[in-house]
């Protein structure tokens, strides 16, 4: 039952960080934005998504280590496991020293002094979004196959492998 509800909130936990991240990618893509809007726009979502972002990446990594721990009979699923976990590091780490530093530049801009090369950091924080959401994604797919891989090898050793 255990290793049931941590194989579930792992992936409940890993959807919702790619998801957020996919839906920003698709929804808020900043290239064509005006200046104004740009900067309501990445000062709204910070406000809005900060905290609570951090806070999925940290638990999904910790929800992660543990899955592998209690699965860790299994090496190929552990490792798997252990590898999404990598990605979630991953975009903890881009998050810290990319898109972070970026963010609190931005949060200090008024419409009045947003400097010239606004664009530049635009540009930065957009490449860093990209890399991370993709670590999100493979750690959700990892996470995700991990869990049906596991119910596959349960079915089988209990003879329910569907024939």
């Amino acid at each position: 039952m255990t290793t049931s509800i941590f194989r579930f909130t792992n992936i409940i936990l890993a959807a919702l960080l790619a998801g957020i991240s996919l839906g920003i990618w698709f929804g808020f893509n900043p290239l064509h934005l005006s200046q104004l809007t740009y900067l309501e726009q990445q000062q709204n979502t910070i406000r809005s998504l900060k905290a609570l972002m951090i806070s999925l990446v940290v638990v999904a990594t910790f929800i992660t280590v543990i899955s592998a721990y209690i699965q860790r009979k299994n090496k190929i699923i552990s490792i798997c496991l252990m590898i999404a976990a990598l990605c979630f590091i991953t975009c903890i780490i881009i998050t810290k020293f990319g898109n972070l530093p970026i963010d609190n530049i931005v949060m200090s801009w008024t419409a009045d002094t947003m400097p010239n090369n606004w664009m530049e950091f635009r540009d930065s924080w957009w490449s860093f979004h990209i890399m991370r959401t993709i670590a999100e994604l493979v750690a959700l797919f990892l996470v995700t196959w991990s869990s049906v891989q596991m119910e596959f090898t349960v079915d089988k050793t209990q003879g329910n492998d569907g024939s």
